[in-house]
């Protein structure tokens, strides 16, 4: 299955200080989590490289939960 994204739902994580974010896997949930730093980033396409970058971190090994940090939209 390939990894979508179709609830545009996001919800602050106060305690990892995080945005928290759902992906789907065929009938498998799969959580994100994007760090505050890299939320930071100025970037006028970070909004769609989110996506991408989710994509990439799951496709290096199949968890039920991923945090994103700045070093990864490096």
């Amino acid at each position: 299955m390939t990894l979508s994204f179709p609830n545009p739902s996001r919800s602050l994580d106060e305690t990892r200080n995080a945005v928290r974010f759902i992906g789907h896997d065929g009938m498998f949930e799969v959580r994100f989590f994007v760090e505050a730093e890299a939320l930071m980033i100025a970037d006028a396409e970070l909004g769609r490289s989110i996506y991408e970058v989710a994509r990439k971190v799951y496709s290096s090994g199949r968890r039920d939960s991923y945090t994103l940090t700045a070093a990864d939209f490096r």
